[in-house]
């Protein structure tokens, strides 16, 4: 028989996994991560840890499983939190629930269950796996899951192979409204239970507060920029290809004297590009929007209007060094070019383009222009339902 063990959140879709492997024959051992302890920042009681591990622990007993919990909030400080704020600080937006996937669920809880003599792991992602053999080799492909409003692969798109052949999505075949019926029908506690929210173990939290705790406020300026601003035109004309990929891909550049001054806010780093909530200035006839944070000089660009052109982009660039092949077999050589679906953020529908692959790194030009474009950010691109790389936004 072989064993599993499953990351249990307290959740409805690890709840599910779990009763399915059970009905499977594996033997089934529940494991559920404490990964933060400070509520001092959340918002909302809907998600904290102790609360979590509770409905976890009744899953297993209800299932009739072995639980565990194990402490790894050590392991999240160093590899997630210190790297979020160093992120923020540098202006740029960092993903933690993809992070969270790569160095916590599927390295450190991968260790610890291998540890305890486990075959695979487990979650309650909405993404498939299958094998496929190339010659003598085994490849494992990692694919959307069935519910395409619920797909999860976008926040695994930074696993390897070895990870995936040790990993076991029970859930990836079904809908969301299938588990929950699954789960009221085995009466699990569950089953109405809402889906967390927030940033990955820590919960929903007021992103400023949580960055004040060693981001300083401080004073600087909101600057208006005008749609038809001369930063944002770009000529393209007479270019080789590398060189216009690159003036496509790079963010708009501002500058004081290209706007005007329309208020005040307490730290650039606390904005992301496309953010229209918090700037808390009112007077204009349509909503602002954050083209752009300048975190040296401490200035909030903005833009009036959700069609305002710096919120656009035609193409983006990932260094080399952020680069990740889930296929290593299907990567691409220097100036080739391959056309791929891709996403920049989760729940956005694929969207068509060409990968270009050149000595200073990854290039995806866009069929069409993307709003909101966020250095920092993962891009993920996808061979028709197979998630194949990923990699940092420059």
């Amino acid at each position: 028989m072989k064993k599993v063990i499953i990351g249990l959140s307290g959740g409805v879709d690890s709840s599910v996994s779990a009763l399915l492997l059970k009905q499977q024959g594996y033997e089934v051992i529940g494991l559920f991560m404490k990964n933060w302890h400070d509520e001092s920042v959340t918002i909302s009681d809907e998600c904290p840890w102790l609360d979590d591990s509770n409905y976890a622990m009744l899953i297993a007993q209800k299932i009739g499983i072995p639980f565990q919990t194990v402490d790894l909030s050590k392991q999240y400080q160093s590899r997630i939190i210190d790297y979020m704020f160093n992120e923020y600080e540098k202006g740029r937006t960092p993903n933690p629930d993809i992070l969270c996937n790569r160095e916590i669920k599927f390295d450190i809880f991968l260790d610890i269950a291998i540890g305890l003599g486990a075959d695979y792991i487990a979650t309650g992602h909405y993404c498939q796996i299958d094998k496929i053999s190339i010659g003598n080799k085994k490849i494992y492909r990692l694919l959307t899951g069935i519910d395409k409003e619920k797909d999860q692969s976008y926040f695994l798109c930074q696993l390897n192979q070895k990870q995936l052949s040790k990993s076991i999505f029970p859930i990836g075949h079904l809908t969301k409204s299938e588990v929950r019926f699954l789960a009221k029908k085995n009466d699990l506690i569950t089953a109405d239970k809402k889906d967390s929210q927030g940033l990955c173990f820590v919960g929903k939290v007021k992103l400023p507060d949580f960055l004040k705790q060693r981001l300083i406020p401080k004073k600087g300026h909101v600057i208006k920029i005008d749609s038809q601003c001369k930063s944002l035109k770009i000529d393209v004309s007479g270019k080789k290809l590398e060189e216009e990929l690159d003036l496509l891909s790079n963010p708009f550049s501002f500058s004081p004297k290209d706007g005007h001054i329309i208020g005040d806010h307490n730290g650039a780093y606390y904005f992301t590009t496309g953010q229209r909530k918090g700037l808390n200035i009112g007077g204009f006839s349509k909503p602002l929007f954050v083209l752009q944070t300048d975190v040296f000089k401490n200035i909030v660009y903005v833009g009036m209007g959700e069609s305002h052109p710096a919120l656009y982009r035609r193409a983006l660039f990932v260094r080399n060094n952020d680069i990740h092949w889930v296929r290593e077999d299907l990567k691409i050589k220097y100036n080739e070019s391959l056309k791929v679906h891709y996403r920049v953020r989760y729940r956005q529908s694929l969207q068509q383009g060409v990968i270009y692959n050149f000595k200073k790194g990854l290039y995806i030009l866009f069929d069409k222009p993307i709003s909101s474009v966020t250095s920092g950010q993962f891009v993920s691109w996808y061979c028709n339902e197979e998630l194949i790389g990923s990699g940092v936004i420059n």
